[in-house]
């Protein structure tokens, strides 16, 4: 379909000379997304025998999701020579790697992050403290705040629909559901990977007590409680619940499939376990909020998938 093309202008009843089409697929062409992981797959291919992390004892050293590819190493000589590969194989198949669109990032938990020269083509390529990446901005500490911090500033600074929100001539019961169907769930785009910390737990019960005073129209100079915010709106807090069940209700999807986002959430990295307390992680929070119990035991339950289910409804409604 594409090779040796040609194509010619006409204005009325003039017709030009026929030129070659240099440039590759069309962007309406529907073999397009085909050809391109044809070609992605073909490049990738030949990175398998290359540096790598291993989780799990599973060699992993680049993520993939349409056209936005990560490419992972344990230090910045090993992160070269992918980067080399990738640049190489990519230009045998006629494509070009971005330099302007392609940036690194060191993910430590030291104070100050390390600094990683990456080149292609002897272009040194931007270092970033964080980028969004789908969606989800990825700091260089490895944390949730930064995302979640943007995020709740985002919310409350747009409050969309805030006419209908804030309408007194609209039942609050209408009010609350509009804002169930309409804030939270872009507010909670993503949560399924959150770690959420007290310190993270509170921005999220006061950004949800921020929408309920908005919507009421309580003045922050009434001095008055959350827990008679909470009456007056006939409501509990349920923001907090609502993100455990999705991260629980999505770890039994991951559970259960056995794939790679199983063997990252459940395997090991390799190498000595760093000094001082260790950070907080997802199924430490689950396994807490789904009831006593170990998260050993969590990982067996999940497999059965009607008491999964039957254990995250009663931890949702007794909101532990």
């Amino acid at each position: 379909m594409y090779w040796e093309q040609t194509a010619a202008m006409r204005v009325e009843n003039k017709t030009s000379t026929f030129q070659d089409i240099k440039r590759g697929v069309t962007q309406s062409c529907v073999l397009s997304p085909d050809l391109f992981s044809l070609y992605s797959e073909i490049i990738m291919r030949n990175l398998e025998n290359h540096p790598q992390i291993k989780v799990g004892g599973q060699n992993i050293n680049n993520l993939r999701y349409a056209d936005d590819t990560v490419l992972i190493a344990e230090n910045k000589e090993d992160l070269q020579k992918l980067l080399n590969v990738f640049e190489e194989e990519s230009r045998k198949k006629g494509l070009e790697l971005n330099s302007k669109k392609t940036e690194v990032m060191v993910i430590s938990r030291k104070q100050e992050s390390p600094k990683c020269d990456i080149f292609i083509n002897e272009v040194k390529l931007k270092q970033r403290e964080k980028f969004k990446y789908l969606g989800t901005i990825i700091s260089n500490d490895g944390k949730t705040y930064r995302e979640m911090s943007a995020k709740l500033l985002r919310q409350r600074s747009t409050f969309k629909i805030k006419t209908i929100l804030t309408n007194k001539h609209i039942s609050i019961e209408t009010r609350k559901r509009a804002l169930q169907c309409y804030i939270e769930p872009v507010l909670m785009y993503g949560c399924e990977a959150w770690t959420i910390s007290k310190q993270i737990q509170n921005k999220l019960e006061a950004t949800e007590m921020w929408f309920l005073r908005r919507m009421l129209r309580i003045p922050w100079t009434a001095k008055k409680t959350n827990e008679r915010v909470l009456n007056e709106a006939n409501k509990r807090r349920s923001l907090i619940r609502t993100i455990r069940k999705c991260q629980a209700t999505f770890l039994g999807h991951v559970m259960r499939r056995a794939k790679l986002k199983h063997l990252v959430t459940t395997g090991k990295l390799e190498g000595k376990r760093s000094r001082g307390r260790q950070r907080e992680k997802i199924m430490d929070g689950l396994a807490i909020w789904l009831g006593p119990g170990k998260v050993t035991d969590t990982l067996t339950d999940v497999k059965d998938r009607d008491l999964w289910r039957d254990m995250i409804a009663k931890a949702y409604k007794q909101g532990t």
